[in-house]
């Protein structure tokens, strides 16, 4: 079962109002909207997005006339409404899926090293190294892992590979233990190069750099965007966008009066939330969960003109 992190603060963070049409972009076992739902009067609408096939599975389940659900990616919302009262997205991977070995996403379960959040689309885990140069294999473990054993991690896979085809998920837990010489108490020594891969796999942070301005453009005045982040890269993307769009565009060397100052895109809601050690406790995967919140203004937007935040497909990130 998979149980949503940061929950009851997430739709309280969403205001929620009764006859809204709010977005669940990141649907997984629908335990944000089933709440959402719970809240809603009935003239309210809720939208859900998931690329997985196995939440579209879990969304047929929710049998209520005020509830829709899109198989796509979060990033595409052409689904939706011209304008919507809130969005929220529960970024990275969902317990579900780290919990089938067939998915390949976990080092704690032999399975086909896949870790495609949409397995009939795009390249697997397994594909990507068998193909990729060592040096695009370490600065992916490097950026996106933040591991300091990218090299080494990157000569074992190569070496590895030209005696046999990496294609499940141990072989490259145990390839990753033997090049990784010290890992920080309680954490395996593949956790990093798993999470990297399965971050360029998918494109996460490029999914959600290109997202994150669409979803404010389609917010109404008053909307509000929550956002649940589970490493520190995104939710570096997520707190760069917040804070760049709740800042004035003003003009660059040009004296301006305090009554001309324009109004900024978003207005941030309080601090970033994180996990009580009570949610903590009952569910680890909430250690590392962060929460933001932006409010929509009533000022124009226009996305093309925040390129400063986002991440060209294909590029990795940098500090």
């Amino acid at each position: 079962m998979h149980h949503p992190v940061l929950a009851h603060e997430a739709i309280d963070a969403l205001a929620l109002r009764p006859e809204g049409i709010y977005v669940d972009a990141t649907f997984g076992r629908g335990g944000h909207s089933r709440l959402i739902l719970e809240r809603l009067g009935p003239q309210g609408r809720l939208i859900a997005l998931d690329r997985d096939p196995q939440a579209g599975e879990a969304a047929r389940a929710i049998a209520d006339a005020r509830f829709s659900f899109v198989r796509t990616r979060f990033s595409d919302l052409s689904a939706l409404p011209a304008l919507v009262h809130g969005m929220l997205f529960d970024l990275g991977v969902s317990s579900p899926q780290l919990d089938d070995p067939a998915r390949g996403f976990s080092f704690r379960h032999d399975g086909p090293l896949d870790m495609r959040m949409d397995p009939e689309a795009g390249m697997s885990a397994a594909e990507w190294l068998a193909a990729a140069e060592e040096q695009e294999i370490r600065e992916v473990i490097r950026d996106y892992g933040e591991e300091r054993f990218a090299k080494q991690v990157a000569a074992a896979i190569i070496a590895a590979r030209r005696g046999a085809p990496i294609v499940r998920t141990r072989q490259l837990a145990d390839l990753v233990a033997q090049a990784v010489r010290t890992r920080e108490p309680g954490q395996d020594p593949a956790t990093r190069t798993f999470q990297a891969v399965r971050i360029h796999v998918n494109r996460e942070l490029e999914e959600v750099s290109l997202t994150l301005p669409r979803a404010a453009a389609r917010l109404a005045p008053g909307g509000r965007l929550a956002v649940i982040s589970f490493h520190s890269l995104e939710d570096r993307v997520v707190k760069r966008f917040m804070q760049g769009l709740a800042r004035p565009d003003l003009p660059r060397r040009l004296p301006v009066r305090a009554s001309e100052m324009p109004q900024p895109v978003l207005r941030i809601v309080g601090r970033a939330l994180r996990a009580s050690p009570e949610e903590t406790r009952r569910n680890p995967r909430a250690r590392s969960a962060t929460l933001r919140v932006a409010e929509r203004t009533a000022a124009p937007y226009s996305p093309q003109f925040t390129s400063n935040n986002r991440i060209e497909p294909g590029a990795r990130w940098r500090n």
